[in-house]
């Protein structure tokens, strides 16, 4: 199913990007939103850096189908918790979240390996 879909009900919107990166149709100007908090397309959303991490999930390979983790968000610190398979999975999990735009730390503390 998809972290997106299972975590915010929702299909990857028409022109997604796991970039923070300011739309042409966007209302408010780009300095007055942090990154943590652009979403999909965007826009600002409170959740936009655990809906950017979802899709990053989303869109790489051997992530996608791991359906015992939720993806959180603490202002720019990106929050995981639940279950995953192996150690390795995580550490491809928090080093893909690292690396989108607002996130400064990923927190592990609430995930169970094995």
């Amino acid at each position: 199913m998809g972290f997106l879909k299972r975590m915010f009900k929702k299909d990857k919107p028409a022109g997604a990007s796991i970039k923070a990166g300011r739309r042409p149709n966007a209302q408010k100007k780009e300095e007055d939103i942090p990154d943590c908090k652009i979403g999909l397309t965007g826009e600002f959303d409170e959740s936009g850096l655990a809906k950017r991490v979802a899709l990053a999930f989303d869109e790489t390979d051997g992530l996608d189908d791991v359906e015992t983790l939720w993806v959180a968000q603490l202002s720019s610190k990106v929050v995981l918790k639940g279950k995953v398979p192996s150690q390795a999975i995580l550490d491809q999990m928090v080093s893909v979240a690292k690396g989108i735009d607002g996130a400064t730390a990923v927190d592990t503390s609430e995930v169970e390996v094995g």
